[in-house]
C-alpha cells in the first residue's frame, strides 16, 4: 500500500483539479451583479441574505451576528436610512449671492435629513466628497440620532417645535459612550453619501486615531473592502507641546475610498524642487535629464544573467556590477541602451560605473500621491486657524482645516466641471478652498456644503463678534473670500486676463414641508379632525411660491441649481425649469387653454395643484389624455402630476 497522503479536496481544487465549483461560481455571479448596488452584503465572500433584506425594506431580527464590525443600533440604522423625508430646503435668497446665476450650494440644516432629501436630485452626480466628522472625543456632539430624531432634532434646536427646548445627547463616559453612538451617527450618513457619488467618485474622511479602526471597518462595510484607496497619514502639527502626555498625536488620518474602479487617480504637479533635478549637462537634444542608479537591488544568485561586464567607454576595460547589486537590464537591454546613449559615464567619463539617464520628456507627468502628507506640502493646524482669523476674527472658529490640504484632495481626484460636496461643513474651508483652487487652476468646480446651525453659546468669542450659529460663519466666510477674490480678479482683468469664476452661491434651509403630512398616529377625534381639515387647504400659508417651487423640483428629481425662469401661458404664471423640461404651475385655477399651452411646450414633466381644478374631475382627466396624446411617436408621455 502507498504511503502517500490523499490530497484533500481544498488542495486539488487550489490546483485546478477539480471540476468548477459551481456554488462558488454563482457566488461570483451575484457578487458582480449586486456588489456594486449592495456592498454591505457580502464580506469575506460571504452573503448576509439576512442584510440585503433589510435593505431592501424586509426587516429581519439581527438574532446571531456574523463576522464583521457589530455595535449596539447597528440593525437599527437601516430603518433610519429607509424612513423617507418630509421635509423640504427653502430658498432664503437674501442670504445667498448671485441667487439666479450661481450653482454653488449652502444648505442649513442636520445632515442626515438633506442627504435623503438630495437623493433623488443628486444621484449619482457628485465627483468628490470631502468630510470631518466630529471626532468622537468623549464631548458633546450634535447628531444623537436617536431613530426618531432627523428632522425634528433641526426643527427642535432651531426653536421650531416648542418653547421648552431641547437637550441634545452627550457623548460621555457617562452615557455609555462611546464608539456606538458615534457609528450609529455616522453609518446612516455615509451610506446615503455613496448613492451620490459618481461612478467615478471618491471620498476624502478626516479622522483621527480615536475612531480610525472603526471608521476603516464602517467604510469596508460601506463601500466594499476592494474601493478602498488608501489611509492618508497628515501630519498636522510642527512641533510637540511639553503639555502632551506620552507619545505626542502629530497626525490625523484622511481615509480615502472611491465608488469603483472607475474613479481615476489624478497625478500631482512636479515642485520646482523636482524639477531642478532634470538638466542637459551634455547637450543632449531629447532634453533635460537625470540620472538613475544603473544597477537593481538583486544579488548575483538571484539574478545570474545580469552578472556579466560591460565595457568602460575611456579605460576599455570590464567593469563588473557588485555580487550583492547587479546590472538592472540585460545584456541585450544594455546594449540596446549603450546604443540609445542613455548612460552616463560622468564628467570626462570619470565614473567607475555608468548611471541611466531619464529624460523628462519621456516620463508621465505629474507624480504619483503618497500617502504621508507633510505640513509643509499641505499645511497644519495652526495655518488652518491663521486663515480663519484673518478671513473672520481671532478664535472664532476651532480647528479649521488648512486651506492647502483641502486643495490637494481636490487636485488628486476633480476634473474641469465637477460637483463636489461637505455635509459636516464647519467653517466652510472646503468651499474656500474650492473657490482658490477654481482660480488657480482655471477650474469651474462646484460645491455643496451642508452645515447644521449649530447655536453658539454667550461668551464664545464667535457670539462676540457676531455670529449665532455656526452655519452663519461658513456663509460670512464664503462670502469674504468671494470678495478678495473678485478683487483680486478685477485687477486681473485691468491687465487683460480673462475670468469666469463662479462666485456666489445659494442658501437653502432645512424646514418643514409646505404640505400638510398626513399624522398617522393622530388618535384623538380632535386631532383627526384637524387632520381632515389640513388635507382640504393643504398647502402652508406662510410657504412662499418660490418655497412650494424649489419643493416641487427636487423631489421631481431637479438639481436646485437648475435654471428657472418665469413665463406666461394662456395667461398665468407657469415656472419654466431646465429649459423647459419641466413645468410647474402654482396657480388656483387650471383651464383648457393651459393645458393645452403646457402640452404644446412639450416638457419632460408638468405638475399643477390639485385644487387648481377645483373638484372638476372631468377637466383633471382631460388634462391626462392630453399629455398622453401630445408624446410623439418616439418619446415617452409627458409626465403629469397634482400635489
Amino acid at each position: 500500500m502507498s504511503d502517500k497522503k490523499n490530497m484533500t479536496v481544498e488542495e486539488a481544487a487550489a490546483k485546478g483539479l477539480t471540476s468548477m465549483d459551481v456554488a462558488a461560481e454563482k457566488r461570483e455571479q451575484l457578487k458582480a451583479c449586486l456588489g456594486q448596488a449592495f456592498p454591505e452584503v457580502f464580506a469575506e465572500n460571504n452573503i448576509d441574505f439576512d442584510q440585503l433584506r433589510r435593505v431592501l425594506g424586509d426587516w429581519v431580527d439581527p438574532g446571531k451576528e456574523r463576522y464583521g464590525l457589530n455595535w449596539p443600533g447597528k440593525a437599527e440604522c437601516m430603518k433610519v436610512i429607509q424612513a423617507p423625508s418630509i421635509a423640504t430646503l427653502k430658498p432664503a435668497r437674501e442670504e445667498s449671492v448671485d441667487f439666479d446665476n450661481t450653482q454653488n450650494l449652502f444648505i442649513e440644516g442636520d445632515n442626515l435629513e438633506v442627504l435623503k432629501l438630495l437623493q433623488k436630485a443628486y444621484f449619482g452626480k457628485i465627483k468628490m466628497i470631502y468630510i470631518d466628522p466630529p471626532y468622537n472625543t468623549g464631548k458633546e456632539f450634535i447628531y444623537p440620532d436617536k431613530y426618531q430624531e432627523n428632522l425634528d432634532t433641526y426643527l427642535a434646536y432651531t426653536g421650531q417645535v416648542d418653547d421648552k427646548g431641547k437637550k441634545f445627547s452627550t457623548n460621555t463616559d457617562a452615557g455609555g459612550r462611546f464608539h456606538a453612538n458615534w457609528l450609529n451617527m455616522m453609518y446612516p450618513r455615509l451610506y446615503l453619501a455613496r448613492n451620490l457619488l459618481r461612478d467615478d467618485g471618491v471620498i476624502f474622511i478626516s479622522i483621527d486615531d480615536g475612531e480610525q479602526a472603526n471608521l476603516k471597518h464602517l467604510c469596508d462595510l460601506v463601500f466594499g473592502e476592494e474601493n478602498f484607496v488608501a489611509n492618508v497619514v497628515w501630519q498636522k502639527k510642527y512641533s510637540v507641546s511639553n503639555d502632551d502626555p506620552g507619545i505626542a498625536a502629530m497626525h490625523d488620518h484622511i481615509l480615502v475610498y472611491q465608488k469603483s474602479d472607475k474613479f481615476e487617480r489624478v497625478l500631482l504637479p512636479r515642485t520646482d524642487k523636482q524639477l531642478q533635478r532634470y538638466k542637459n549637462i551634455d547637450d543632449d537634444p531629447r532634453g533635460d535629464w537625470s540620472s538613475d542608479n544603473y544597477v537593481s537591488n538583486k544579488s548575483r544568485v538571484e539574478r545570474p544573467t545580469l552578472w556579466y561586464p560591460i565595457k568602460h567607454p575611456k579605460t576599455g576595460a570590464d567593469v563588473w556590477p557588485d555580487e550583492s547589486a547587479v546590472w538592472r537590464y540585460s545584456q541585450e537591454k544594455h546594449a540596446q541602451m549603450e546604443a540609445e546613449n542613455r548612460l552616463y559615464w560622468g564628467p570626462d567619463q570619470s565614473y567607475e560605473k555608468p548611471r541611466l539617464k531619464r529624460f523628462l520628456s519621456e516620463i508621465q507627468i505629474g507624480v504619483v500621491p503618497s500617502t504621508w502628507w507633510d505640513f509643509k506640502e499641505v499645511g497644519h493646524n495652526d495655518e488652518g486657524q491663521k486663515e480663519s482669523a484673518r478671513i473672520l476674527g481671532k478664535k472664532v472658529f476651532s480647528t479649521p482645516k488648512p486651506v492647502r490640504l483641502l486643495k490637494r484632495m481636490l487636485a488628486i481626484s476633480v476634473g474641469e466641471d465637477d460637483i463636489v460636496m461637505d455635509f459636516f461643513g464647519g467653517s466652510a474651508s472646503f468651499a474656500h478652498a474650492v473657490i482658490e483652487f477654481n482660480k488657480e487652476e482655471n477650474r469651474n468646480i462646484n460645491f455643496v456644503v451642508v452645515q447644521l446651525p449649530e447655536k453658539i453659546e454667550d461668551g464664545d468669542p464667535a457670539k462676540e463678534a457676531g455670529f449665532n450659529t455656526i452655519a452663519d460663519i461658513g456663509k460670512e466666510r464664503i462670502r469674504r473670500v468671494a470678495k478678495s477674490i473678485s478683487e483680486q480678479i478685477e485687477g486681473e482683468l485691468n491687465l487683460g486676463r480673462a475670468s469666469a469664476l463662479d462666485l456666489g452661491f445659494k442658501v437653502f434651509k432645512l424646514s418643514r414641508s409646505n404640505f400638510a403630512i398626513w399624522d398617522g398616529d393622530a388618535d384623538k377625534i380632535e386631532d383627526i379632525q384637524k387632520q381632515l381639515e389640513l388635507h382640504v387647504d393643504h398647502i402652508d400659508r406662510a410657504s412662499s411660491p418660490e418655497d412650494i417651487l424649489y419643493e416641487l423640483l427636487l423631489k421631481a428629481g431637479f438639481d436646485l441649481t437648475n435654471k428657472v425662469e418665469l413665463r406666461v401661458m394662456a395667461g398665468k404664471d407657469v415656472y419654466s425649469v431646465d429649459e423647459g423640461a419641466l413645468l410647474i404651475c402654482l396657480d388656483k385655477e387650471i383651464t383648457p387653454e393651459l393645458i393645452d399651452a403646457l402640452a404644446d411646450a412639450n416638457p419632460l414633466q408638468v405638475i399643477c395643484l390639485d385644487e387648481g381644478f377645483k373638484g372638476n374631475d372631468q377637466l383633471k382627466v382631460n388634462a391626462v389624455q392630453t399629455f398622453k396624446s401630445r408624446a410623439k411617436e418616439d418619446e415617452e408621455a409627458i409626465v403629469f402630476r397634482t400635489v
